[in-house]
């Protein structure tokens, strides 16, 4: 409830806390709260376990793809999860965590396991219970979606682009899902305006 808290959430729509201060939402240009809205969390229990799971996750995937892209793709999935919450959650409600971001990881990781046809057993578990648990209550499964939905998307760019034109079709994915998610934001704001 803070003031770090109150204006980095994700906002999607200006609104009036309690204390009645105005809070600027995405719709009105507070751009950050797409990024900053990951790295914020409710409690120790919140961040841990987000933690936990990029510490499970996180080094396979940067592994792969190189510590550039890696972060590249990270940051991108946590702000196309921001995105899918501005577009699918209750407007002027607040957003945080980095879950959306650890989706992506969880997306990526996936499409890499089975480019290498390895067993994703394990993982399709893992994804099946968070699935259940995203519908529970205070859980944003807006986020856990847009960040799953992209890390899929940058998966497979990294996993089935040709070897000699690698760099040029994971360039042009990257470009594609910045212009959907650019987009997708012009398009809302124009919605909620």
């Amino acid at each position: 409830g803070g003031e770090l808290f109150q204006h980095g959430a994700m906002l999607p729509q200006s609104a009036v806390n309690s204390s009645g201060d105005v809070l600027t939402g995405v719709d009105d240009g507070a751009y950050w709260r797409l990024l900053t809205s990951a790295f914020l969390h409710q409690n120790l229990l919140h961040i841990a376990f987000n933690m936990y799971a990029l510490y499970l996750f996180g080094p396979f995937v940067e592994q792969a793809l190189g510590r550039v892209r890696f972060i590249a793709a990270y940051l991108t999935t946590a702000i196309a999860a921001s995105v899918f919450v501005y577009w699918l959650s209750e407007p002027r409600g607040l957003t945080i965590g980095a879950s959306g971001a650890v989706f992506g990881l969880f997306g990526m990781a996936l499409i890499l396991l089975l480019r290498a046809k390895q067993d994703v057993t394990t993982l399709l578990a893992l994804l099946a219970i968070n699935a259940v648990i995203s519908l529970q209550g205070n859980i944003s499964w807006q986020g856990h979606l847009g960040g799953f939905v992209a890390g899929c998307i940058l998966g497979v760019a990294f996993a089935f682009a040709p070897r000699e034109r690698k760099q040029l079709v994971q360039v042009l994915v990257f470009a594609a899902v910045w212009i959907g998610m650019i987009a997708a934001l012009v398009i809302r704001t124009g919605q909620l305006s």
